[in-house]
């Protein structure tokens, strides 16, 4: 009887054993799935704000030369736009993005602005992309990847979308380039406002907006052939 109640005992602290190991096994994984969520921003599924900026080499620009980040290197911030010709949004845009690049860019500018199209569309083409630059007298580089992986790195999803870059180039502010897509009455100017608090040293008071303008045309495979 006494060898049968022992028995019995050590069944049940086994069975406490185990259920102390279940739990702890399920507490475990509880915590690894908190500690390594996937990264992104508020409303950017990739990165996040203070990510280390997504580097690219050798994208041919309109100038028919190979572009990458180093080139900027000695520029204070740099400021990545993704945009394209055929976007509205983004034609709406490009009269800013020029104003920036005289006042705050160019040779003497603490600024690079660099603007990349990955669309694959005919009025996006890298032909259309030239005559686009010269129309609008385009002082920074308008840059063609074909391959739209940089677009991806980056997890651009609007054009035009805005990924302003540090001093160690890290994320500053990612998202529109201001509160009002067709410039009528522009309350926050979140770039260059981001861009002024870097200069002073302050932290960037608004970091993330969403993104406002056309879908990237990613390509995507369907049934072993690729569309746009």
């Amino acid at each position: 009887m006494a060898h049968s109640l022992l028995s019995c005992g050590n069944v049940f602290h086994w069975f406490k054993r185990r259920e102390i190991v279940l739990i702890t096994a399920l507490l475990g994984g509880f915590v690894f799935l908190c500690t390594t969520r996937s990264s992104g921003g508020e409303f950017n599924a990739v990165v996040s704000i203070g990510d280390t900026a997504p580097t690219w080499k050798d994208l041919v620009g309109v100038d028919d030369k190979l572009h990458s980040l180093a080139d900027v290197a000695d520029k204070a911030f740099v400021l990545v736009i993704f945009t394209c010709n055929s976007c509205p949004y983004a034609v709406d845009y490009e009269s800013r993005f020029v104003d920036l690049e005289t006042r705050l860019g160019g040779a003497a500018g603490e600024l690079a602005i660099i603007a990349i199209n990955v669309n694959l569309i005919e009025e996006d083409r890298f032909a259309a992309m030239k005559q686009r630059a010269k129309e609008r007298n385009f002082q920074f580089p308008y840059l063609f990847d074909e391959s739209q992986a940089i677009a991806k790195a980056y997890g651009a999803a609007r054009t035009p979308e805005c990924f302003l870059l540090d001093g160690d180039r890290k994320i500053a502010y990612m998202g529109s380039f201001d509160d009002d897509s067709r410039g009528l009455i522009v309350t926050h100017r979140y770039v260059e406002e981001a861009i002024e608090s870097l200069q002073n040293g302050a932290p960037v008071r608004v970091q993330e907006t969403p993104p406002v303008g056309c879908a990237v045309r990613y390509s995507r495979s369907r049934e072993g052939r690729k569309t746009s």
